[in-house]
């Protein structure tokens, strides 16, 4: 390639020769408000190879060097991110390892190598947050927001900081914002709920989550959320009787059953509804019907409390008789007639139809209890002393306790939710004591 340049090069001043040869004149050249000048032709054509080739120099020389310095910004701009990239992962790696102060002294090394790392500045926060220092943590997280403010992985640190902080209305104002950048964002909706749900904010909470049912992606998770939002609206409603909005309730309750028939709560919810309001034998109606079409015990239990303090222990008997002759060998039932009639003093009678219960080998903590009462008062003493100590690890008689069918929790009162797995409708009567949680 060299040969050819200087073969092109001594072409060319031979060239110029032939051409200064042909041309011995000379050219006036007038500079523009000055002197005149004449130069020979072949002068001013060299003159201005001369200033071309300079002017091309120039050029090059500006667009090497431009290349030069871009070739070494990049090249430099490489190693910096390889030196952080190393730096992160040696912070990540502590971060695992529980080690924050490693963590944090190589996020340090990041931000003195690039002051505007997001990643770093919300792993520092992070950091900061975990020591309780909140205004650093929030300084962190804040910087992170102006370098990039659409950003919702900061949104969401700022949200778990000021929920951490108990400041709920700022929480809830940033998972807003994330739902305004993409309102379809379940997170940020489940985040957002469990503040609701704190605050008992129950109408915004159903509204909440039909907004989630809307948005859930597979069917195991809509069946989820729709049980869900029937514990919700059962919430609701519990709310609304609580304040007296006795109608709210109801349209809750009775909103509820129309979708799920079997959710026990929202059948007492109804029955409490129409006994504040009053209506003492149209709860009675609906808590017979619902034992009938579910044969729940605690619907049961409720009919039961209720009939008694009404004094019509007659109709309840009806009740349990009817409810044996559909289920004859459900001790539960049994049991409970059983029980009451030893409430209502009917010993024998008592004492027939506990006597007649068969366990199929399971123990009946109660159902011990009661039969050792049943034959003191009999004075039947060996067989009561037998039947107390199979009642032994019992220390209150006539008291069934609550299990909840979803996670084993044991309850001595009966409430809508489990407050251990979190679940609506769960709980049911621990007769035979197998739930010991």
């Amino acid at each position: 390639m060299g040969k050819l340049s200087v073969i092109l090069f001594v072409l060319f001043l031979f060239a110029l020769s032939l051409f200064s040869f042909a041309n011995h004149g000379v050219v006036t050249v007038a500079v523009p408000f000055g002197p005149v000048y004449e130069i020979q032709k072949f002068a001013l054509i060299l003159f201005s190879i001369a200033i071309g080739a300079f002017i091309a120099f120039i050029f090059f020389a500006i667009r090497d060097t431009k290349k030069f310095i871009d070739n070494w910004q990049y090249q430099k701009k490489q190693r910096q991110e390889i030196k952080v990239q190393e730096l992160y992962g040696k912070a990540l790696n502590a971060l695992l390892a529980k080690n924050e102060e490693a963590a944090r002294e190589a996020l340090e090394d990041i931000l003195r190598e690039e002051p505007d790392h997001i990643d770093t500045l919300l792993r520092l926060g992070d950091i900061a947050s975990l020591d309780d220092d909140f205004q650093k943590a929030n300084s962190h997280y804040q910087r992170a927001r102006e370098l990039e403010p659409k950003r919702i992985e900061t949104l969401f640190a700022l949200e778990r900081l000021m929920e951490k902080a108990g400041r709920w209305s700022e929480a809830l104002r940033y998972l807003d914002e994330a739902l305004d950048l993409d309102d379809a964002n379940l997170t940020a909706m489940y985040r957002k709920r469990e503040i609701l749900e704190k605050q008992g904010r129950w109408d915004d909470v159903v509204s909440l989550q039909k907004a989630i049912l809307k948005h859930e992606h597979s069917e195991k998770d809509k069946k989820r959320e729709q049980q869900n939002l029937i514990g919700f609206e059962y919430e609701y409603g519990r709310h609304s009787i609580e304040n007296n909005q006795l109608e709210k309730a109801e349209k809750a309750f009775k909103s509820i059953l129309r979708t799920d028939r079997d959710f026990i709560p929202a059948t007492l919810g109804i029955a409490e509804v129409l006994l504040q309001k009053g209506e003492s034998e149209e709860a009675i109606n609906v808590l017979e019907k619902s034992y009938e079409s579910t044969a729940s015990k605690i619907v049961l239990a409720r009919l039961e409390d209720l009939l008694i303090s009404l004094g019509e222990p007659s109709r309840l008997i009806r009740i349990y008789r009817a409810g044996i002759s559909r289920s004859p060998n459900d001790p539960v039932t049994k049991f409970f007639l059983g029980k009451l009639f030893y409430r209502l003093e009917m010993i024998d009678d008592a004492f027939d139809m506990l006597s007649g219960i068969d366990t199929g080998g399971a123990s009946y903590p109660e159902l011990h209890m009661l039969m050792g009462n049943l034959t003191l008062r009999k004075q039947q003493l060996e067989r009561a002393v037998a039947e107390f100590k199979k009642a032994a690890d019992i220390k209150t008689a006539f008291r069934l306790p609550y299990c909840c069918s979803h996670c084993g929790y044991r309850a001595d009162d009966w409430s809508g939710r489990c407050p251990d797995c979190r679940n609506w409708s769960t709980y049911q009567f621990n007769l035979d004591g197998t739930c010991k949680r």
